[in-house]
């Protein structure tokens, strides 16, 4: 570890002390704080908030390369990082500097006192202050977990709110069925305030237009007031002000399509120009959604087998991986995958089982909730998929390229393994 992170680290790992839950869905403890650092919620620049089970970071990435390109200055807060910490909180379009993330966390530090508190409503503190303090145009808020108690669920009059689809996860905390889920989801809905709906189940869409109703919060959803598809390889997306043919997103995949309609929808209510929603699906940025690997020590180790790497975690996530495998030609890939222990193995396993020739399973490094790899490797089986594990992702790489000399490799499975190979892998 370098000199310069060791302040933001060190009060970051004093953080994690502070509450004995991980995850304490309340919003109680964020009122208390942000009263005592003087309401810095209330002074953010015009709010734009996004919740949903997949896709939130990407329909992000895209609003805001969106209005960057229409000379907008943009905050933009997500989680979890992937390599550094400081990859949540991005200022005017910069990610925030070691000095200035060590101060606003030593602040709200101090101010917390010995209170309880998580580590992400006293980190999402930090983050709506220096949003607060540092000039710009808007600030993109992610919520972290469900909408209606997250941490950032706490500015009474956003500018838009965004509700990207929802599925099946987090049922410990969100509910068991769809419904309860999308209520949650939901609760981001603010009176007044028009809310773009990407595509739903029918189940969840019946609960946020019965949400919506009760708040007079206007909904622009989809299929309803946009529309967005694929035509002869590009993306053609129309809505009352017109039609767009823009080319295909960067970020890979077909989900990337919708994702890109949902942005698309946002910056037109914006008002920004055809240009600036170009850049939204050419220029967005967001490692770790199905990202080829194009160097360091993994990617010299397996010599010329291509890497890719996708953080999805859930069902929905499978699926979309399996989407996109099924767009590109070759062999089978040999899937690499650790997880969480608080998620649905098969149901992540199950859509991409058509596509995997072998799967290794391997811990998540220095992950305390990891999924036992041998826990993996029995529920693939389960799937149908041929798999073993591995002690490392690097000894699976090594396994692979050893026995098939075309092979092709995806890690996947965690957005938390997914930033351990980012970081390690340079």
């Amino acid at each position: 570890m370098t000199t310069e992170t060791q302040g933001s680290d060190a009060i970051l790992a004093r953080m994690m002390a502070l509450h004995p839950k991980i995850i304490d869905l309340t919003l109680d403890r964020m009122w208390r704080l942000l009263a005592r650092l003087g309401h810095p919620e209330r002074d953010l620049p015009p709010v734009i908030h996004i919740a949903g089970t997949n896709g939130k970071g990407s329909t992000q990435a895209m609003i805001r390369a969106g209005l960057e390109q229409a000379g907008h200055r943009v905050h933009a807060y997500t989680s979890p990082h992937l390599a550094r910490f400081h990859e949540r909180i991005r200022l005017a379009g910069t990610l925030i500097e070691e000095d200035h993330l060590t101060a606003v966390l030593d602040e709200c530090r101090r101010v917390n006192g010995d209170d309880n508190i998580t580590y992400f409503e006293i980190t999402t503190c930090a983050a709506l202050l220096a949003f607060a303090r540092t000039p710009a145009d808007y600030t993109l808020l992610e919520v972290g977990l469900g909408g209606r108690l997250d941490a950032t669920n706490v500015v009474e009059q956003p500018r838009l709110t965004v509700i990207t689809p929802v599925s099946i996860d987090h049922q410990q905390y969100l509910g068991e069925t769809l419904a309860e889920i999308a209520g949650e989801k939901a609760g981001i809905l603010k009176r007044g305030v028009p809310c773009i709906v990407a595509r739903q189940d029918d189940g969840a869409m019946e609960v946020i237009e019965k949400i919506a109703a009760r708040l007079s919060a206007p909904l622009i959803a989809h299929g309803q007031h946009w529309h967005v598809g694929r035509e002869h390889g590009r993306l053609v997306f129309q809505d009352e002000t017109g039609l767009l043919d823009l080319p295909p997103p960067i970020l890979a995949g077909p989900h990337q399509f919708d994702n890109a309609g949902t942005a698309l929808a946002a910056l037109r209510y914006l008002g920004v120009d055809a240009a600036a929603c170009e850049a939204a699906v050419t220029d967005a940025q967001w490692p770790a959604r199905m990202q080829r690997l194009s160097h360091g020590p993994l990617v010299d180790l397996a010599g010329g087998a291509p890497i890719w790497l996708d953080g999805g975690h859930n069902p929905a996530a499978g699926a979309a991986v399996a989407a996109t495998l099924a767009t590109m030609p070759g062999p089978k890939l040999h899937v690499i995958c650790g997880m969480l222990n608080t998620k649905d193995v098969a149901g992540f396993l199950r859509p991409i089982a058509p596509h995997t020739a072998r799967l290794y399973a391997v811990d998540i490094p220095g992950e305390t909730n990891t999924l036992p790899a041998e826990t993996t490797r029995a529920a693939a089986e389960q799937c149908g998929i041929s798999a073993t594990t591995a002690s490392t992702v690097a000894q699976a790489i090594r396994d692979i390229v050893a026995t098939d000399a075309e092979a092709r490799i995806l890690i996947c499975g965690s957005l938390y393994l997914a930033g351990r190979i980012l970081s390690d892998n340079g």
